[in-house]
């Protein structure tokens, strides 16, 4: 069914609101703005209506004032995912590191010297790495996530201008780059198990549960990546791992117990907490 285009807002904003779309006048501007015709905004509500993300929906979502690309099933970024976007940005320019060495930069000697290596961890469709690979180019990005659809869905948003790989957390990388990384940000699952059936229909029915599920307290990936990042980060080096206020002092206190200075972040303007972490 084509939804006539006459009355077409009206109708829309009806159908979304009956569904329980909180923000319906707002979710049908943004539908009417992206649908070639009727025949597509009739499949584009019903797919709403329907419970799948508005994200999904669309195929992309609004992150630091930039469109990320967001396929079927791949995790939707968050507003507070932003905080670890800021942290990761700052985190160089704090250990008296040039926030992005091009890659034809010459030091003094005459070498040419490496590009600064960031790495998004566990990176979904990538939406930190694309952020940085727009506003900082020259940068040496990587990203890896172990989702095959959230791997291809980050190589369409970086295109040429990082690498994304396949893996279970660091598996996959070029052992080159143990040691390397300045920077590493990470949205690693940190969901308990058993509280992903309390999520909101649109989550946990339409992300991949690799994406949500953090294991029995929700820090199992927390814990592994505390064990892990050692071997990957450079001296000086800085992890920023999204976590939750309640998960925080955990999080922190497994960074610490692998040797790294850790301190909790939190921005209670987007609800975003994370734990930055310094290798010695």
């Amino acid at each position: 069914m084509t939804i006539p285009e006459a009355d077409r807002e009206q109708i829309v904003t009806r159908r979304l609101r009956a569904a329980g779309c909180v923000f319906a006048e707002d979710e049908t501007r943004l539908l009417l703005d992206e649908a070639a015709d009727g025949d597509a905004l009739e499949s584009m509500v019903a797919e709403r209506v329907a419970g799948r993300p508005l994200e999904q929906v669309l195929g992309w979502a609004a992150f630091a004032g930039r469109r990320i690309v967001v396929e079927p099933g791949v995790f939707v970024p968050r507003r507070r995912t932003e905080l670890v976007l800021r942290q990761a940005e700052a985190a160089p320019a704090e250990a008296g590191i040039a926030a992005a060495a091009p890659a034809a930069a010459v030091a003094r000697d005459g070498r040419a010297t490496r590009p600064l290596a960031v790495l998004e961890l566990c990176c979904g469709a990538a939406a930190v790495a694309t952020v940085l690979a727009a506003e900082h180019p020259g940068v040496d990005l990587w990203a890896t996530d172990l989702d095959p659809a959230a791997v291809h869905c980050a190589r369409h948003n970086l295109d040429e201008r990082g690498t994304v790989v396949r893996g279970d957390l660091f598996d996959g990388l070029p052992v080159s780059l143990r040691g390397r990384f300045r920077v590493i940000a990470a949205n690693a699952p940190y969901v308990p198990t058993d509280a992903i059936p309390s999520m909101p229909p649109e989550a946990r029915l339409h992300e991949s549960p690799l994406a949500l599920d953090g294991g029995a307290d929700g820090l199992d990936l927390h814990r592994r990546i505390a064990a892990e990042v050692g071997d990957w980060l450079a001296p000086g080096g800085t992890l920023v791992l999204e976590t939750s206020e309640r998960q925080a002092a955990d999080t922190q206190e497994a960074l610490v117990a692998a040797g790294l200075r850790a301190r909790v972040v939190r921005d209670d303007e987007i609800d975003g907490t994370v734990v930055v972490a310094v290798a010695p």
